[in-house]
């Protein structure tokens, strides 16, 4: 039977390098990768159950969140992470022309902001272009002398286009987390737990007091993203992940219980292992 795997496309992108990988990590039965527009439209593949599976990026290490995933996440409630995978990012400058021709330059918004002091450097009267993938740059360039692409190297060596500048990101440690999403949630162990909530009210000491939590059960918190609850000013949800002891879920299990009372809304993500991807 397939499985069907959704991504943010199309074909190259560097999502579609992690579902193939997590898809092999996790041994999942003959399948299919389905290439979607926007990030939104990956996690809503999964939402609705159109795919088994989706991979999304949540974290980059030079810019932090992924907006985009956070807010789908939170309203899409019913998703659980299944597994992690975290990547090194190298991007590549890409075009038909030559850099002293460059004039645009187009890629994902993230992929823009991690070459930033590059980009200002070397080109710095390029206009700098989002689009919905590093994937989908490439084929809008294709063709063009004064256009270039940030993406993946391996780009190049599909006789697409021509490599013109590489490493060109800002950090050269520079790496992201994709996470595997399914409806079905699955009980396991793994080094990461996941949650996100928001509280009963904006008040003095309200936040610490859940995180007061994370503290006294010993657990070491590794990421805290806040993002706006979109109903007033003022008003966030908050995205945490804690380290957990491998081969036990019970503290995982301890600190929903205690932190659930402190807040409005509350979304358990999962436990879930974390595979990481170093340079070659």
């Amino acid at each position: 039977m397939q499985t069907r795997v959704a991504f943010l496309g199309p074909e190259g992108t560097y999502a579609e390098k992690a579902a193939f990988t997590l898809a092999e990590l996790e041994k999942l039965s003959d399948p299919v990768f389905v290439p979607c527009v926007g990030l939104r439209s990956v996690i809503d593949h999964a939402a609705k159950k159109l795919c088994e599976f989706a991979v999304v990026p949540i974290e980059n290490s030079v810019e932090g969140g992924v907006t985009a995933t956070l807010d789908g996440l939170w309203s899409n409630q019913e998703l659980f992470i299944q597994r992690a995978l975290v990547m090194p990012i190298q991007h590549s400058l890409l075009s038909n022309g030559s850099i002293e021709e460059i004039s645009e330059v187009l890629s994902h918004p993230q992929a823009l902001a991690q070459c930033n002091s590059w980009l200002n450097k070397n080109l710095p009267n390029a206009l700098q272009l989002p689009t919905n993938s590093t994937a989908e740059a490439v084929r809008m360039v294709t063709g063009s002398n004064f256009r270039a692409a940030i993406a993946a190297r391996s780009v190049s060596n599909l006789g697409i286009l021509k490599e013109l500048a590489f490493p060109i990101n800002d950090v050269a440690g520079n790496r992201t987390r994709f996470v595997l999403l399914q409806s079905q949630k699955v009980k396991r162990c793994g080094q990461i737990g996941s949650v996100a909530f928001s509280l009963h009210a904006n008040a003095p000491g309200a936040l610490l007091e859940a995180l007061t939590c994370i503290a006294d059960l010993g657990l070491n918190m590794n990421r805290i993203e806040s993002r706006p609850s979109k109903r007033e000013l003022g008003e966030y949800v908050f995205f945490v992940d804690v380290e957990l002891p491998m081969k036990s879920n019970d503290l995982y299990s301890d600190l929903i219980q205690k932190l659930e009372p402190f807040c409005e809304h509350f979304v358990d993500f999962g436990a879930y292992p974390n595979t990481e991807i170093k340079l070659s």
